[in-house]
């Protein structure tokens, strides 16, 4: 456990030092065109959950995220302890990751965003942002576990553009960017909106894929 644990840490705090850094230098070297900025956003981050997934993924399953840890625990992959103990270790690695991008762009560390993500289209693109990243993750765990890390990668590369909300899809990652007045970031006073949101996406996206594949309980 100590093992998988450790995995999780390192897996979501470089995520998070991915997403934060590279908004913040995508948004530095844009020179005000946030399209290029997110551009840069969306391809570090694409690209570093290839990696990331690819290896960790065989000592902790590279969850990386709340909503995923709980969809596996109700397929009955981890236990409640299992369980707690993840999302635990995710939060805490995902604030980390927030500050230390601060730390190397020598930004204050400890911020608080004031960048408003709320409304009806911000809390169905994230609905429907998870829904999709669980949905791609079954799959691929079902059909081909090999391409699971590519499809991920893939996945929220597509999903920065085509949800309204940039596809956050992560509890944790949600929490952290409340803590990064950055290009990334995130209004506390709306972040449990979007875990909401989040959570019903990824369930829908659990009993759904049940259902079609005739598993799930």
């Amino acid at each position: 456990m100590q093992k998988k644990l450790t995995a999780e840490f390192l897996g979501t705090l470089f995520l998070l030092m991915t997403v934060i850094g590279s908004g913040i230098m995508g948004e530095a070297l844009a020179q005000g065109n946030d399209a290029i900025a997110l551009l840069g956003n969306t391809i570090a981050t694409g690209a570093i959950l290839v990696v990331l997934i690819t290896i960790f993924g065989p000592i902790s399953g590279a969850h990386f995220n709340p909503a995923v840890t709980l969809v596996m625990k109700a397929r009955g992959e981890l236990s409640r302890k299992e369980a707690a103990a993840y999302i635990v270790v995710q939060i805490i690695a995902a604030v980390s990751g927030v500050l230390i991008a601060h730390l190397m762009f020598d930004l204050p560390i400890l911020q608080e965003s004031y960048k408003a993500r709320t409304g009806v289209g911000q809390w169905t693109g994230e609905l429907v942002a998870t829904f999709g990243l669980l949905a791609t993750i079954l799959g691929s765990v079902k059909y081909k576990p090999e391409s699971t890390a590519m499809m991920v990668g893939l996945y929220i590369t597509a999903g920065y553009w085509f949800t309204s909300s940039t596809s956050f899809a992560n509890p944790a990652v949600t929490i952290a960017r409340s803590f990064s007045n950055t290009f990334a970031g995130i209004a506390p006073e709306d972040v449990i909106a979007f875990i909401a949101c989040q959570l019903v996406g990824a369930f829908l996206a659990y009993f759904i894929f049940a259902s079609l594949t005739k598993e799930g309980k």
